[in-house]
């Protein structure tokens, strides 16, 4: 029983294999490869090489560049009406004789345009029960358009992915035109000594300028002539507000940035003082005490100073002599002089010192009374330094 069943497993897959080889095939397919640098940035790559080929310059840029009048200038994703100031420098120029060529993706202000060129985006007829709205921007694939000269058929060219739903229309006789059944696909207007073309597709942007017979409508669109200079105007993809500021001021905001820099600088917290601390250094008491005096004794004419050192003595003697505060002056000098050894007349001239006395004079004075009290201190009174 598994034997059968091992039979026509291995029956079905062998019939399945066979199956599969009969009804597949190998094929080499070619597939383009994704845009890189500059092709994958610029929309105009491959339009430019062009110009270059036959000859010409080219610039793309995002912004009007006042070019000669003998240019040409193909405007891309467009704003025709964003600055009037802007708008009538481009009518202007065409006028003087610039060649302007436009596409399908110009916007805004179309009315204002088709006002000042003469031609006319028109419509055809829709139904009214097609909902789909996406139908509306597809294109067509390569057709076959008549290429006219003032009216007078020529060659037939091959274009692409023109629009399925509007056609160009004028009231004038255009001077360079491709028609099919459908209609004017591409028209070319005299405005002034200038002329303007319009194309409805975009058929040179990236690899666009590869289908049909775009190379020939890129050289017929441009009335292109050696040495031409073309340039290729887009606000599809603009700069940032802050690569603009860059471009157009780039020392002023290094100016600013320093500026900021240095007033940051100055106000910010410092990790240490402005300028090093002056080093500290402890004085003993006995030399405040002497600071003290010969700041006395220089800016108070010695008179305080003297006074303190005789209340001093006094109030050792006391501690000495009961009563010696109420005993008159000779007792008191006389009792002074006993404790301390000294002469009394020395005493007495040192106790009552004139103000009128010389600075020296008064400095012997209060040596001596200094003297004489530490002498009237008992001995186990006194510091080590010899101040009580």
């Amino acid at each position: 029983m598994k034997r059968a069943l091992y039979v026509v497993v291995a029956a079905l897959a062998i019939a399945l294999v066979v199956w599969i080889a009969r009804n597949t095939y190998w094929d080499d397919i070619k597939v383009p490869t994704p845009l890189k640098g500059e092709a994958f940035s610029n929309p105009f790559y491959a339009a430019q090489r062009l110009t270059t080929a036959l000859g010409g310059r080219s610039v793309w840029d995002r912004a009007w560049p006042s070019p000669s009048p003998n240019a040409v200038v193909m405007l891309s994703s467009w704003h025709w009406d964003l600055s009037p100031g802007r708008r009538q420098a481009i009518e202007r120029w065409v006028e003087s004789g610039g060649r302007l060529v436009i596409d399908d993706s110009l916007t805004g202000g179309y009315e204002t345009f088709e006002k000042w060129s003469g031609i006319v985006r028109d419509y055809y007829d829709v139904d009214d029960d097609d909902d789909d709205d996406s139908a509306e921007e597809t294109p067509m694939p390569c057709e076959q358009f008549r290429e006219e000269h003032d009216g007078t058929s020529a060659d037939l060219h091959w274009v692409c992915d023109s629009s399925i739903y509007s056609f160009l229309t004028t009231k004038s006789r255009p001077e360079w035109a491709l028609r099919n059944a459908r209609g004017a696909q591409a028209m070319r207007l005299r405005v002034g000594r200038g002329s303007v073309t319009v194309i409805n597709a975009m058929p040179f942007s990236y690899r666009g300028l590869f289908d049909g017979d775009h190379g020939w409508l890129f050289v017929a669109a441009t009335q292109f002539r050696r040495g031409d200079e073309i340039r290729f105007l887009s606000e599809q993809d603009y700069p940032s507000l802050l690569t603009l500021v860059w471009q157009h001021g780039g020392p002023a905001v290094v100016l600013l940035l320093v500026i900021v820099g240095l007033l940051l600088w100055r106000g910010w917290i410092r990790f240490g003082p402005v300028t090093p601390p002056l080093p500290s250094a402890r004085r003993s008491l006995a030399e405040q005490i002497r600071g003290s005096g010969q700041f006395a004794l220089r800016y108070g004419s010695g008179d305080s100073l003297h006074a303190a050192v005789v209340r001093a003595l006094n109030e050792a003697v006391s501690r000495r002599v009961p009563g010696y505060a109420h005993l008159p002056p000779q007792e008191q000098t006389a009792a002074l002089a006993r404790l301390t050894g000294f002469e009394g007349g020395s005493l007495a001239a040192a106790v009552h010192h004139l103000a009128s006395r010389r600075a020296d004079r008064l400095r012997n004075a209060l040596a001596l009374l200094e003297t004489a009290r530490r002498r009237v201190l008992p001995q186990h009174s006194r510091s080590l330094d010899g101040t009580d």
